[in-house]
């Protein structure tokens, strides 16, 4: 049995998202800048993805620019929100578990003369409405706070804090990295006080280096991509017709009976974490239940080096992650499992196991009886 665990890292494509994306790459593909019939027939694609979008954001079309995916939509919201902001103040504010695209070009920020606070989280991977009130400044020109973790499935209050940016400094932009919670929430930036969020394709079965980002038409941001002055400037370079199409079917499909799709993925969880907790020595990273993302569970493993227990599983045809896959393969402590305070001991026997809509409750039981077998057998085999 093969068993797909990985689904935060990515998703399988969906037959008809891939089957629509070869028509257009073979058949539809003129250039939507181009003016005649099959320039045309692009510029519909992209018309309707935005339309499609928009829906389910409850927004309008005209704040969708498509990108190549969440981390490039994290960068244009944060350099290019920083940059069109800066005469106002250099104070951004982040928190210490965001993705690297986030954590990284906060960096950079940094070396550009720009202040950044890193809020810290709870043991649950929760920030405080309380600390974010305490670092907002008048100099404060962005905050950006992560919807879902990638590695432990925490919740951050985005309502909330929007409510609170806003009421405190109207001007302070809010960017949403809503790169893990778009498809599994209903997520309405408007209601929530959200000036940008980013979304990333690939992880609602949609194609890989395709994303989009939402800027509210108050917001300022300068574009960081220069060209053909496509997307009315703000990310140049001739869209990606085909992987755009297949984003607006993919969101089509998963928000189509969402709730029904949301309580599955909560019944798959529950049914994991009670397998697995029966296990000696093995632990749950952050919430459960609807606290918590319904697809990301983070298990730490007594006595078992991550890396190893992988590859054990992976000769079972069990797929899992030992952390986020998004920066790099290469192993390296977490800095969301130190942010949340887990034990030397358990930060290098860790590993995530992320489901879809396409796991099975038979995968589940599989791979819980591939644990039960394994870890003991592992354990047996570590050095003292």
């Amino acid at each position: 049995m093969e068993v797909y665990l990985d689904n935060s890292a990515t998703t399988k494509c969906l037959p008809n998202v891939a089957a629509l994306m070869t028509q257009i790459l073979c058949e539809d593909y003129g250039n939507p800048s181009s003016m005649h019939r099959k320039g045309m027939e692009g510029e519909r694609y992209i018309r309707y993805a935005k339309e499609v979008i928009a829906k389910n954001l409850k927004v309008q079309e005209k704040e969708i620019i498509f990108t190549s995916g969440g981390t490039e939509s994290d960068n244009i919201a944060l350099i290019g929100g920083a940059y069109a902001n800066g005469r106002a103040g250099r104070h951004i504010i982040t928190t210490r578990i965001e993705h690297p695209a986030v954590l990284q070009t906060c960096a950079y920020l940094e070396e550009q003369g720009f202040q950044v606070t890193y809020l810290p989280v709870d043991s649950k991977g929760v920030i405080s409405l309380r600390d974010l009130e305490k670092a907002m400044t008048r100099g404060t020109i962005l905050v950006s706070i992560m919807h879902t973790n990638n590695e432990i499935g925490s919740l951050q209050p985005i309502a909330e804090a929007g409510e609170l940016i806003h009421r405190m400094n109207p001007q302070t932009l809010f960017h949403c990295d809503a790169v893990q919670g778009f498809g599994k929430f209903h997520i309405y930036p408007k209601r929530m006080n959200i000036d940008l969020l980013s979304v990333s394709a690939h992880k609602i079965h949609g194609p890989k280096g395709m994303g989009f980002l939402y800027i509210s038409e108050k917001a300022k941001v300068r574009p960081i991509i220069f060209g053909g002055g496509q997307q009315k400037g703000m990310r140049s370079g001739t869209e990606n017709v085909p992987a755009i199409a297949g984003m607006a079917l993919a969101v089509e499909e998963v928000y189509k009976d969402l709730d029904e799709k949301v309580s599955y993925l909560y019944g798959l969880k529950e049914h994991f974490i009670q397998g697995v907790t029966q296990i000696e020595g093995v632990k749950i990273n952050g919430l459960t239940g609807t606290a918590s993302a319904p697809h990301v569970v983070s298990v730490s493993i007594q006595g078992v080096r991550s890396e190893v227990m992988l590859h054990a599983l992976e000769d079972k045809g069990i797929y899992v992650s030992a952390g986020s896959a998004c920066s790099s393969n290469k192993p390296m402590p977490s800095a969301t499992l130190k942010a949340i305070g887990v034990e030397k001991q358990y930060l290098d026997s860790t590993l995530r196991f992320s489901f879809s809509i396409l796991t099975t409750e038979e995968e589940i039981t599989y791979t819980i009886r591939c644990l039960q077998e394994l870890i003991p057998m592992l354990r047996r085999y570590t050095r003292k």
